[in-house]
């Protein structure tokens, strides 16, 4: 797919009632995926697609992460999609099976299995040899999400391991709070009791321990929002972590106002001009995923300039502040996040995390999929 293909989200290109657009960059795939690597030398990548891709698009993601050692994802229909469109390397099954169904398709289509419950067990034990599949033993370190407790991770490791039918077995766990100082520090020294003796590789380690925790990186590494350009850590950006940002999303100004003392903009009046000054309307809201309790100051970019937000977020529709701007005009490009406003700091403003933002991007937003390094 070269420069100016869209992806397979959106519909041929045609002309755009709206002029929103998320540009989708593989090269910035490929960097954040050598991140990994540098981080993780010589450990087994499963890059994490879960989710559409964080909201990149599965088949763009495909395409960005086409040197990992893996894909690692939730849906079962997705993973179908995968084979179909060409992936021949492993995928792992994050929530593993939700019903005996499931583990024919891993079986048919060689997905490996995360196995962190009574049935699932039950359900792979049923399997008859010559069948072969790849089970990952989840461990519940603290999350108390997913995962045996000590004991009965032992025991199912002993089940799964007499099985004719496990080809190879692997233990793993997932970090509660692996991007705060020492918080990953009990799960480790859990999960290293329960593993005690266990002949099998492990996985640990997020993105958080994939950048900060070398001695939780085991056989093979999960890393999600890193590759993507997203920080895992509230107290350090992307960028000082050498992390590209994978999505930018952009519109154009609507139309330019001029405010006097004490006039308000938006739905509620929340913003009121302290003196007279001029303001955009720019052709994006919260119906293209953008937060609508995103509040007055958040971080935006016009005509590469860093501004903020006045006023309440609409459904199709946001205000910003031009008084740095004077130049801005209706067709002036924005910057809603991308290299110039991480997504983290919109996040950060809007009170969530850049993983959701990624996530939250509507269906009615074109996304145009570049895949050489930018000029």
């Amino acid at each position: 797919m070269s420069d100016g293909v869209y992806s397979w989200r959106t519909a041929p290109p045609r002309p755009m009632p709206r002029p929103i657009q998320a540009t989708v960059s593989l090269a910035a795939m490929r960097h954040n995926l050598s991140r990994v690597r540098q981080c993780a030398p010589g450990r087994f990548v499963w890059a994490v697609v879960k989710a559409d891709g964080y909201g990149h698009g599965l088949a763009n993601a495909a395409r960005g992460f086409a040197a990992a050692d893996g894909l690692a994802l939730v849906e079962f229909d997705r993973a179908a999609r995968l084979r179909r469109e060409g992936w021949d390397g492993p995928l792992l099954m994050l929530e593993g099976a939700f019903d005996p169904d499931d583990v024919e398709q891993a079986l048919r289509e060689r997905l490996a299995l995360v196995v962190h419950e009574a049935r699932q067990l039950r359900w792979i034990e049923a399997v008859r040899a010559p069948a072969a599949l790849d089970v990952f033993l989840k461990f519940n370190s603290g999350m108390n999400r997913l995962g045996f407790m000590h004991d009965a991770f032992r025991e199912a490791y002993a089940r799964l391991a007499g099985l004719p039918a496990v080809r190879r077995l692997t233990l793993m766990t997932h970090f509660a709070n692996a991007d705060l100082p020492g918080g990953a520090d009990e799960a480790m020294r859990r999960f290293a009791a329960a593993a005690e003796g266990l002949a099998a590789p492990r996985s640990l380690s997020n993105s958080a321990a994939t950048l900060v925790l070398p001695q939780a990186h085991g056989d093979s590494v999960r890393p999600g929002v890193m590759l993507y350009g997203g920080t895992p850590f509230a107290a350090r950006d992307a960028h000082s972590l050498g992390l590209r940002p994978a999505m930018t999303l952009a519109s154009r100004l609507l139309a330019v106002q001029t405010l006097a003392a004490g006039d308000a903009v938006g739905y509620g009046s929340i913003f009121r001009a302290e003196q007279p000054m001029r303001i955009g309307v720019v052709a994006c809201g919260y119906a293209d995923g953008y937060p609508r309790h995103a509040p007055n100051g958040t971080p935006v970019a016009v005509d590469g300039v860093r501004t903020v937000t006045v006023g309440r977020v609409a459904m199709d529709m946001l205000m910003v502040d031009l008084d740095a701007l004077p130049h801005a005009r209706p067709g002036t490009p924005v910057e809603l996040w991308g290299e110039t406003v991480p997504i983290d700091e919109v996040a950060q403003a809007a009170g969530t995390i850049g993983y959701e933002l990624m996530c939250a991007l509507a269906p009615r937003v074109p996304v145009r999929v570049v895949d050489a390094d930018p000029a």
